[in-house]
């Protein structure tokens, strides 16, 4: 089994935290978006994940490239990184890891994560995993029939023909089927609104040749598309772990409260505090005489004489202050 992970974009949405680090790799719970996502895939799948190819930004430089190996190489899976220099789409992003397009394929992208209680049946010609939302009008959506099969794909509807929504995983049992109407997409330049490619496009061809389609269902959609979203997918992923070990033994904790579900990193100091609910704290991160609940502090950061809750707070960050709700980038200094 391959999986190929597009990841190019900026994460705009994200800033000031993807200004110094693409948004896959973000801390959830202690670890990156995107090992989150292929560690979560690899759990359903009925065999092994021997390749994981990154598309990415080319400017993400050596350090992203050498992180994203190494997640693939936890898995004892090759890492390969591919590049998208064009924000050409979807469907162009996941062609530039044609080599990849072989045999099964996993193919998701990396600003949604999801739990489920599934294991993939590698015999079907493609599955494309959906849930139903309140605004279809934002999504690639499908219809299906009373046999469980996907009939249409439809980009964004204007008007209502389904609440199914694609949430962005999909298999495919012959991965060179997908890039064959990749291929074609490109070649005869079909593009969907706004100029790009769209993978609906290749989808709605594969099934009008005859493969078979079929809708998958997640537990649990989540996205990670902003600041509140992430803080609230760090939240869900807590209480997923909660029982688990997630104190380092290196934390020194000194006359402070831990109320669980948190996950706190190697050497983090607290010190007369109150962490959690819901806390993901980095490592070498140190809190003093301070309130944090429903956050994520990454590494490196000194948080004092604060009251912190439905915050992100990046690396190497210096606060110190009162009763905020935070989305503070890495490197600041703020004392008030």
């Amino acid at each position: 089994m391959k999986i190929i992970v597009p990841m190019a974009g900026r994460g705009t949405r994200l800033r000031p935290h993807t200004l110094t680090v693409p948004k896959p790799l973000i801390p959830i719970a202690g670890k990156p978006i995107v090992q989150r996502l292929i560690e979560d895939l690899a759990a359903v799948c009925n065999t092994a994940i021997n390749e994981v190819a990154f598309v990415i930004d080319r400017s993400f430089g050596k350090t992203v490239e050498e992180s994203l190996i190494a997640i693939a190489s936890k898995l004892n899976a090759k890492g390969t990184i591919c590049y998208q220099d064009e924000k050409l789409g979807t469907a162009h992003a996941i062609l530039m890891a044609e080599e990849a397009l072989k045999g099964n394929v996993l193919v998701a992208f990396a600003d949604i994560l999801f739990k489920a209680d599934f294991n993939l049946d590698l015999d079907k010609d493609g599955i494309i995993w959906v849930q139903k939302v309140e605004d279809p009008s934002a999504y690639g959506v499908v219809k299906i029939n009373e046999k469980n099969q996907i009939t249409d794909f439809i980009e964004k509807p204007e008007t209502y023909v389904s609440d199914l929504a694609i949430i962005g995983i999909y298999y495919f049992k012959d991965g060179e089927n997908l890039r064959a109407e990749l291929q074609y997409l490109i070649e005869n330049d079909i593009r969907i609104k706004g100029g790009e490619f769209g993978l609906t496009d290749a989808l709605e061809n594969m099934k009008n040749k005859g493969l078979g389609l079929e809708p998958g269902e997640v537990a649990e959609w989540l996205d990670c598309g902003n600041k509140e979203s992430v803080v609230n997918t760090n939240q869900r992923y807590l209480t997923y772990l909660e029982g688990q070990k997630l104190v380092a033994d290196s934390a020194q904790i000194k006359n402070s409260v831990i109320i669980e579900p948190v996950f706190i990193g190697e050497n983090v100091i607290l010190n007369n505090s109150v962490v959690g609910p819901y806390v993901s704290i980095g490592n070498n991160t140190e809190i003093h005489d301070s309130v944090v609940s429903n956050s994520i502090i990454q590494e490196k950061s000194k948080i004092k004489h604060s009251n912190i809750k439905n915050s992100m707070i990046g690396n190497q960050v210096n606060y110190l202050s009162k009763a905020e709700i935070l989305s503070l980038g890495d490197f600041n200094s703020i004392e008030k």
